[in-house]
């Protein structure tokens, strides 16, 4: 049973509007989002390689906190200001070049003004994680009108 205040069409129309510098470049696809965990997709480029042949950390830091904003968000609603606190990453094996990068994100805690999470990644063609990501979100406060 899905619980998401946000469909993966909404988060798509929301991210492209108002994060366009992370999601303009169809280069990550949002597979599954559903209030408690999200499936996302970075489509291979050469640009992700760190010499060596290998994914680099920035991309796979960069795509785990976007896993993150995303499950948060199809979680609480579109909150724009929802911001990274904390992203703790542990590189578990080499990346491997040529094939996507799979980012499974899940809700470990969800308060009023923190939520931790954890971020799963691999590449495409591999059942065993490349990294772990843990991480923590703090949640605006809602202006009463």
């Amino acid at each position: 049973m899905s619980i998401a205040k946000m469909t993966v069409p909404e988060l798509e129309t929301f991210l492209r509007k108002e994060f366009p510098q992370a999601f303009s470049a169809d280069d990550i696809t949002i597979e599954a989002a559903d209030g408690v965990s999200c499936r996302l997709r970075q489509r291979y480029g050469d640009q992700m390689l760190r010499p060596g042949g290998t994914i680099s950390g920035p991309t796979l830091m960069a795509l785990a906190d976007f896993a993150m904003y995303v499950v948060l968000l199809s979680a609480i609603g579109p909150v724009g200001l929802a911001v990274t606190t904390n992203l703790s990453i542990n590189f578990l094996r080499k990346g491997i070049a040529g094939q996507d990068v799979l980012a499974a994100a899940r809700l470990l805690k969800l308060g009023k003004r923190l939520a931790v999470g954890e971020v799963n990644l691999m590449s495409s063609g591999s059942p065993e994680p490349i990294a772990h990501v843990t991480a923590t979100y703090s949640i605006p406060v809602a202006k009463e009108i």
